[in-house]
């Protein structure tokens, strides 16, 4: 799950605008429901933000 998490966050800093989920599960090819999973994991670690509802970027 650390390198799917690394995919995640490694696909949003290069798109370079918050993201959806399902947008996200495009950019790495995982499944929407993993991606789900892992950005809920992300954002409990304070590594992505939630700028606006339903929208992911990488904190800071």
């Amino acid at each position: 799950m650390e390198d799917h998490g690394k995919m995640v966050l490694d696909a949003m800093e290069k798109a370079g605008k918050p993201l959806k989920s399902a947008e996200v599960a495009t950019l790495t090819g995982l499944d929407q429901k993993e991606v789900g999973k892992l950005l809920t994991a992300l954002k409990k670690e304070g590594k992505i933000d939630s700028p606006k509802k339903c929208y992911y970027a990488p904190a800071g």
